[in-house]
């Protein structure tokens, strides 16, 4: 399925938002995340399921002042 990812568009299997972070290559990464510019919770990612056309924001915390 075709998503857009962090305002890349990107063909990904899904079939949902972890899988898509895993083939990402972020799998274990340690980010927040908005699907279609909801925040999403780390542990709704398991369960929800990626459509074509959704849009996947990734943000890893940053350190600094």
């Amino acid at each position: 399925m075709k998503i857009t990812l962090n305002g890349e568009m990107r063909d990904l299997a899904g079939p949902t938002v972890q899988d898509a972070l895993v083939q990402a290559g972020l799998g274990a990464a340690k980010v927040a995340t908005a699907l279609n510019g909801a925040f999403l919770p780390a542990a709704a990612r398991a369960e929800t399921r990626l459509k074509d056309g959704d849009a996947l924001e990734v943000v890893a915390p940053m350190q600094g002042g």
